[in-house]
């Protein structure tokens, strides 16, 4: 009887590796999108915008404010590293930079690209419908000479790569702090908690009037608030390139604080 007691109360134990797999669990999130990157992505500019895009990538890939972008199965999703993990951003969440990139920059188009101009933008406000359009009325109007320049590459990422690769959001964050000191004019919530309610397209909406500034969470504690968009306009990332980390070459490293 002795014994039996004794084995019953071993079971009740809880074992630490239980423990070590759920803080695993929560120590990562985002979702994955099926894209695998190796390694760092090859970048472009696109010709006359604050935006890059990876020509040999097979998805819809792009880097913008401090991110990088991918456009897949009708979602964005953005991400602080490469390879992610991703987080899925409402169409009325996506910058308009981003949403202005001609069509002929998207490496996969999706079928209903077909027959639109390849060097104007995607027809978001015929897709997503009048009420985004509403939003964002001459969304796809705007005085390049007053565009953003374009954010420093993080190429220190290049030193990251296969298990090396940080899946850990924590550590992500960490090496980005030491290695990549922008701060972004337009930044992004990159939400950790329980997901929004979806709209008529599926997407997470957002609690707040679109024409509020979009916030940040502990995620990209770097990222200063938003600025006013005079002063947006009239700021780009003239600070020095350098960096002290891994993968040191041109265009990374620290722009000028946007403060």
């Amino acid at each position: 009887m002795r014994t039996l007691v004794l084995a019953c109360s071993i079971a009740l134990i809880p074992l630490p590796v239980a423990y070590a797999e759920l803080s695993i669990g929560i120590a990562m999130p985002g979702i994955s999108i099926g894209l695998n990157m190796p390694s760092y992505p090859q970048l472009e500019r696109v010709p006359g915008y604050p935006v890059y895009y990876a020509p040999t990538a097979e998805a819809n890939f792009f880097f913008y404010d401090g991110l990088y972008w991918v456009y897949q199965s009708d979602d964005w999703y953005a991400s602080s590293w490469y390879n992610g993990p991703w987080r899925r951003i409402a169409p009325t969440a996506v910058p308009l930079y981003v949403l202005r990139v001609p069509v002929r920059y998207y490496r996969h188009p999706p079928p209903h690209f077909e027959g639109w101009r390849r060097d104007a933008p995607p027809r978001w406000g015929e897709h997503w419908g009048p009420d985004w359009e509403e939003q964002h009325r001459d969304w796809d109007r705007w005085d390049r000479s007053a565009a953003p320049r374009p954010a420093p590459l993080p190429t220190y990422q290049r030193g990251y790569s296969g298990d090396r690769y940080p899946r850990n959001v924590v550590e992500q964050r960490d090496v980005q702090a030491r290695h990549y000191r922008y701060q972004p004019v337009e930044p992004v919530e990159l939400r950790t908690g329980s997901p929004r309610p979806a709209d008529r397209w599926g997407h997470e909406t957002r609690s707040q009037s679109s024409q509020q500034p979009r916030q940040v969470t502990t995620q990209d504690q770097q990222y200063g608030p938003a600025e006013p968009e005079h002063r947006r306009q009239n700021k780009g990332n003239d600070g020095d390139n350098r960096d002290d980390g891994p993968g040191n070459g041109k265009g990374e490293g620290r722009g000028k604080d946007h403060r």
